[in-house]
């Protein structure tokens, strides 16, 4: 029972999303733990990490009956035997059913760290039982088999048991970091089974010391579930500069953007969405991203919103939208002179297909700030004139973000798709540095990188914007968030991050049928 009583009160903590969050990748995270290490007594930081996986353990399944700890060769799976011990001794002295079953890889104690090989005899001596295989049947499941640092294959055993764990419908608990979870990047090695997919059973996780940015981008979010954090009573992260940080915003559907009384439609600044491809172009239309971009803007709290559609004359009968005539269509040229597009915020590429390309270089040479979207990424991605034309918008002091989906990204730095989902993190900073632009990389955890600043990932969002045309309307929210006349340009990276979270925010709170693009438009709200 010595160990019980060192115990200090938990520092645990749900990660909400509602707040910003440091996160730190493996190297600072070894150094948090040698720092911690050098200060406090022998097995502190195991003792403290494992008593809180116990108490999370019991908070998620406080009726369950076995509970199956998976602990592999190293402190990992010494935090899942002291978390093992702890959850034994309180089924006893509840007088609880529950049976705490341990199986372990790497049998060879000697092998073992000392912190380690500790905790396994502290949990032999309090009668905790010892498998050689998973149980047939368990309530929840603790992954304690590799934390960080791990990104061989696996195989045998170790392969075996993870495959149970990635593929059980019952809650699984994993300790630090999902096995087999990259810290850094976001990658989940495979298995060999073919049962290697995370799938929707209750996920959490345990993130100790240090918050990993691993869990948050990438298939980090699927394979973690639900984050908790405890930073094991140490503080010892908060002198080391972040790797990244976790972008969320308190936000209600209900909250009111507080304007002056004074206001008018000129003081919240016009958006220009260009875009819109017809259908007379090689039988392609697109107009509607065009559209849902307008919508998106609007609804987001630009004060004027204009659309230029590409190829207008074949849609002579398109020149207003009847769900939302407040939108103001212009022939195209009026709207690509450069006096108008040096006083707007120009969406640039929703539905653009072929088109796009030749107005591009007015765009690019005199948009004050530019939102550049889907086909227009596509076409700079063909044409090193315009990728030159859009490096230089950081010499004239223009505001540019660009928002690729990962193939567009691969485009863009003439990698492959695979690349990009291998490191989401250095591809966005990539693009950013390249360019001299914001680069808003999508998919889970949109990652969101400037010149010069630490990338931030949005805590927000699911699957139900795996639809067409949710892109365009974060295009359109985007360019509403920086159309305020006078914005700094260095609150830039800000703005984009607060229209990025409510996109994802809307998503999350959706209980309705399908999330269509055109209903995600509709639920858009000022951006503050």
């Amino acid at each position: 029972m010595g160990i019980h009583h060192m115990l200090p009160p938990s520092h645990m903590r749900q990660i909400t999303g509602d707040c910003r969050e440091a996160l730190h990748g493996e190297a600072a995270t070894r150094r948090v733990e040698q720092l911690a290490s050098s200060t406090l007594p022998p097995h502190t930081l195991m003792t403290r990490a494992g008593h809180s996986v116990a108490r999370l353990a019991l908070a998620i399944a406080p009726h369950a009956r076995t509970i199956w700890i998976a602990c592999g060769p190293g402190n990992n799976g010494g935090d899942g035997l002291i978390a093992a011990m702890h959850l034994h001794r309180m089924a006893l002295r509840n007088g609880s059913s529950c049976k705490v079953v341990v199986t372990r890889t790497g049998k060879d104690e000697a092998q073992l760290p000392s912190d380690a090989r500790q905790a396994l005899h502290a949990a032999r001596e309090a009668g905790v039982v010892f498998g050689d295989h998973p149980p047939e049947t368990f309530d929840l499941a603790i992954d304690s088999l590799f934390g960080i640092g791990t990104t061989r294959p696996f195989e045998g055993e170790t392969a075996s048991w993870l495959a149970v764990l990635r593929a059980s419908c019952q809650p699984v608990l994993c300790v630090d970091l999902p096995s087999g979870l990259h810290a850094d990047t976001g990658t989940l090695t495979p298995l060999p089974s073919s049962r290697s997919t995370v799938l929707p059973g209750p996920r959490y996780t345990l993130s100790l010391l240090t918050l990993k940015p691993g869990l948050f981008t990438g298939a980090g979010r699927d394979a973690a579930g639900e984050v908790w954090f405890d930073d094991l009573g140490t503080s010892g992260n908060t002198s080391l500069e972040p790797a990244a940080w976790l972008s969320g915003f308190p936000f209600e559907e209900s909250a009111a953007h507080q304007r002056t009384h004074a206001s008018h439609k000129g003081s919240f600044g016009d958006v220009f969405v260009i875009g819109g491809q017809s259908i007379a172009t090689h039988g392609a239309g697109m107009t509607g991203a065009a559209i849902l971009a307008a919508r998106a803007a609007l609804h987001a709290g630009a004060g004027r919103v204009f659309v230029g559609l590409l190829n207008e004359a074949s849609d002579s009968n398109l020149h207003w939208d009847p769900a939302c005539p407040e939108l103001m269509f212009r022939h195209l040229e009026r709207l690509l002179e450069a006096s108008a597009l040096s006083e707007a915020t120009v969406v640039c590429g929703c539905g653009g297909g072929t088109a796009i390309a030749p107005v591009l270089p007015r765009v690019l040479l005199a948009a004050r700030c530019l939102v550049l979207d889907a086909d227009g990424l596509n076409a700079v991605a063909d044409d090193p004139a315009l990728q030159l034309l859009l490096s230089q918008r950081k010499d004239r002091d223009l505001v540019t973000v660009l928002t690729p989906h990962p193939l567009e990204a691969a485009r863009l730095l003439n990698i492959t798709t695979a690349d990009v989902m291998g490191d989401r993190w250095n591809a966005a900073q990539g693009i950013a540095e390249r360019f001299g632009a914001i680069c808003v990389l999508k998919g889970s955890g949109t990652v969101m990188a400037a010149p010069g600043a630490n990338p931030l990932v949005n805590a927000s969002g699911n699957a139900r914007l795996a639809t067409a045309g949710t892109g365009d309307v974060l295009a359109g929210m985007i360019g509403s968030a920086l159309a305020h006349p006078g914005e700094p340009r260095s609150h830039a990276l800000d703005s984009v991050a607060r229209a990025v979270y409510q996109h994802g925010w809307l998503a999350d709170h959706w209980n309705g049928p399908t999330l269509s693009a055109s209903r995600l438009a509709d639920l858009v709200r000022t951006i503050t």
